[in-house]
């Protein structure tokens, strides 16, 4: 029985070769394109939730009111990771960890510079990252121990045992390495090759008791069997017990579970939104499963097609005994076969795209062969395709009737008809979808792109203030501008496209006593306006060589003047941090970090903060852009020799704030093109259906002088009218979904007509292409030979 069953549905695909390779290209690209979007899925869901006690792992977050909202934000005071410990009897253990630092690594001849993090000695007793060697309990108890991956420990002694070496860093500090761990997984936050104790950052003088400084991640591990319900009141009021600014303010703080961390950390109004990651799992999850359904539409249509010819057959079978669920055993399990063949296909077409896909998405996906659960999902993902596509043909054909069947008169064109064609209309509905989506996700790339910056990034590059450039920074800058490379030279507190520091609490004249203004904050010695081209609108620049007191002196922007509400800023004063700073000039607004949001209020303070960890250097454009990159690269060899010279383009860097738009309009219009292409295979089977279903009426059209154009017309304009149908429904079903999703964007574009047109035309356009073939053969065939049956 099962040998016959195989050998019916072997020769029913081998005798329809055209028909079995539709179906299984549209099956292999559908499949192809839901596996692809679940692995992004599985990583994204997976993120951190290795943990072995992920279950007790949380976040310490702030929530305050600033700017007349309640903000909600995770960098913590130093000191609340051992207060947490001390206070808290529900806590069992909690860590801290410093914003990622870059080191020199020096081994012998060696020097590599590398990113880590300054962690608390639980670090690696709280998340589980596995030691190729070493004891996870001791391996950061020394200050001058390293904990390095296998990444970092290959690249510093080969393939020599790096447990007990010891490294120099910062051509300062030896360090052994105590520990090797695993290079870490592709869907952790966490993203290092290094980690030191926090000790170390203790002797640096980097930490403090200040509760007032909201400068590092605290995580914490509660004790088995303890609820965050029984702990929250308890942190929530933890703050406001050793800061009276936190209990006048009513300042909360609250732990966060490590399972939403990746998902759904974005919050309005200090509560959780709709934001976050989580969005587009689903709206991705979404696109899989419409992907794959518009898939399994072509083969309904494709197999439906074909029902005059395999009529017969279900009659025989029938007049000979066969039940109707044999029957449909029978065509589910030709499905299921092919969807076996498509799969195969399938994960060769996965393969083949991971390279490409990981680079799109910025991921490390892969098929884990060796894990039975993989096979497990795949063994299931081909059952369900198998019993989804081809469950409508099996009940469709094992309906028809014997006499009818054999009588020739088993057909009922309405009945036939309107079934596929809602098919196709949901194909096209999604096409038309994604198609709109995609255009406007564009318009809102292109439009923040074009945003006036409000300075000049051509040329400028920066580099940080490594080694010995702080106390060789003067010679540096003096020959990088006398030998022509440089055109101006400044140094400041960070990139110009980051906001490393902000803060509230400053004071000035007729302030009101209720503003809490969060400010941006900004450092620079002399001539930043000149080296990145600021555009004063009152005032000047700094300049120590004239005006020496212009180390106490501020930049404002003018977003920070509408706040202050000065007349004449000129001359005035702001205090911030205990220093009376002197304003000395106003400057244009300027984009700092998001594009798509509102310029913040800026402090720009002078040299007497000395807090300087870049150099902004404007390239002589009149020169060769990289003859001055080679000859800056030997002035800093010169004054750093035991440093790479690494400098970033500030052009380039500032177009890294479009990747995460641009990464989801570009996947966005792939699966459209994808869907697109499906469902022109879904409109092949169904002008195929329509033609066999209308050869005698096109012969008899053809005998009484219809032409070949008109033919085609008539054959068309029914596939117009359900791509129409489809724009109908898809068209305010994109624009809410896009107005939803502009939402998120205070600087947005508005969602114009002509987006609409354009997919409409579109859609029309493509399925004309498609549907032409068919429409074209039919006209052009032969009236003799289909009227010739009847």
């Amino acid at each position: 029985m099962i040998k016959n069953f195989f050998k019916v549905a072997f020769r029913n695909l081998r005798r329809s070769k055209g028909f079995s390779a539709i179906n299984i290209i549209g099956l292999a690209i559908g499949m192809a394109s839901a596996m692809l979007i679940l692995l992004w899925i599985q990583n994204e869901v997976e993120y951190d939730q290795f943990h072995v006690k992920k279950d007790r792992i949380y976040e310490a977050w702030n929530r305050a009111h600033f700017d007349g909202k309640l903000w909600c934000w995770n960098t913590t005071p130093k000191v609340l990771g051992r207060t947490l410990e001390k206070d808290l009897p529900e806590v069992e253990r909690s860590v801290r960890v410093n914003w990622p630092s870059s080191f020199l690594f020096s081994v012998g001849d060696k020097r590599i510079k590398k990113s880590g993090n300054m962690v608390d000695t639980g670090f690696l007793q709280m998340f589980s990252f596995p030691l190729v060697k070493g004891n996870p309990h001791t391996a950061l108890n020394s200050m001058y121990s390293i904990v390095i991956t296998e990444k970092l420990a290959k690249a510093l002694f080969g393939n020599e045992d790096a447990v007990g070496k010891i490294v120099k860093v910062e051509n300062k500090d030896n360090f052994t390495v105590t520990a090797v761990m695993k290079d870490l997984p592709n869907n952790t936050r966490f993203n290092f090759e290094f980690l030191l104790p926090w000790s170390y950052l203790i002797h640096r003088q980097e930490d403090d008791s200040s509760w007032g400084n909201n400068s590092t991640r605290t995580y914490v591990l509660l004790k088995e069997h303890t609820s965050l319900a029984s702990v929250a009141p308890k942190v929530k009021v933890l703050k406001q017990q050793y800061e009276e600014e936190a209990k006048k303010d009513k300042w909360e703080m609250f732990l966060y579970p490590i399972s939403r961390w990746r998902l759904y950390s974005s919050f309005t109004d200090g509560a959780e939104d709709n934001g976050g990651r989580a969005t587009f799992v689903k709206l991705f999850g979404t696109i899989a499963l419409f992907i794959l359904l518009i898939a399994c539409i072509n083969f309904m249509n494709l197999s439906t097609a074909r029902s005059e010819k395999r009529a017969k057959e279900v009659g025989i079978r029938k007049v000979v005994g066969a039940n109707r669920g044999s029957l449909i055993s029978q065509f589910i399990g030709e499905s299921i076969i092919l969807a076996f063949v498509a799969a195969i296909f399938a994960i060769i077409i996965v393969e083949f795209s991971l390279p490409a896909y990981n680079r799109l998405t910025d991921k490390k996906l892969f098929i884990d062969f060796a894990d039975w659960r993989t096979w497990t999902a795949i063994g299931s993902f081909i059952l369900v395709t198998g019993i989804l596509a081809g469950s409508y043909p099996a009940f469709f054909l094992s309906s028809f009737q014997p006499v009818k069947v054999l009588k020739g008169t088993f057909r009922k064109v309405n009945a036939l008809i309107t079934p596929r064609k809602v098919l196709v209309i949901l194909q096209f509905t999604f096409a038309i979808i994604l198609i709109i989506c995609t255009i406007i996700v564009k318009q809102q790339i292109d439009y923040a792109r074009n945003r006036e910056a409000g300075y000049n990034k051509d040329n400028l590059v920066y580099h940080f203030m490594t080694g010995d450039i702080p106390k060789n920074y003067a010679l540096i800058k003096n020959e990088l501008i006398s030998s022509g490379i440089a055109l101006s030279v400044a140094k400041t507190s960070a990139p110009m496209t980051e906001s490393w520091s902000d803060g509230w609490g400053q004071e000035w004249e007729g302030k009101d006593p209720n503003d809490k203004t969060d400010f941006a904050r900004y450092v620079t010695d002399e001539g930043l306006g000149k080296t990145v081209g600021l555009q004063f609108v009152m005032g000047r620049d700094f300049d120590l060589k004239q005006f020496p007191t212009d180390s106490t002196g501020m930049i404002i922007n003018e977003s920070s003047l509408k706040v202050m509400k000065f007349k004449d800023p000129i001359g005035k004063i702001v205090k911030d941090n205990g220093i009376e700073w002197h304003i000395v000039g106003v400057i244009k607004d300027f984009i700092l970090t998001n594009p798509y949001e509102p310029t913040r209020p800026m402090l720009i303070s002078g040299a007497k903060n000395d807090w300087f960890q870049t150099m902004q250097i404007k390239l002589n454009g009149a020169r060769p852009t990289a003859q001055n990159l080679k000859n800056a690269e030997a002035i800093f060899r010169k004054y750093n020799p035991e440093y790479p010279f690494e400098y970033q383009f500030v052009d380039e860097e500032y177009a890294r704030k479009f990747e995460n738009e641009e990464r989801q309009g570009t996947l966005a219009a792939l699966f459209a093109c994808l869907t697109i292409f499906i469902s022109c295979l879904g409109l092949f089977g169904l002008a195929t259906y329509m033609a066999e279903n209308r050869i005698k009426e096109i012969g008899v059209r053809k005998v009484l002088g219809a032409s070949v154009s008109g033919i085609t017309a008539l054959l068309s304009k029914d596939f117009v009218k359900l791509v129409v149908i489809a724009f109908l429904i898809a068209a305010p079903l994109s624009w809410w979904a896009m107005h939803h999703w502009l939402q998120d964007y205070n600087y947005r574009v508005d969602i114009q007509w002509w987006v609409f047109a354009v997919a409409c035309l579109l859609s029309v356009a493509i399925a004309v292409i498609t549907v032409s073939y068919q429409a074209i053969r039919a006209a052009m065939s032969n009236p003799v030979k289909s009227l010739r049956t009847e």
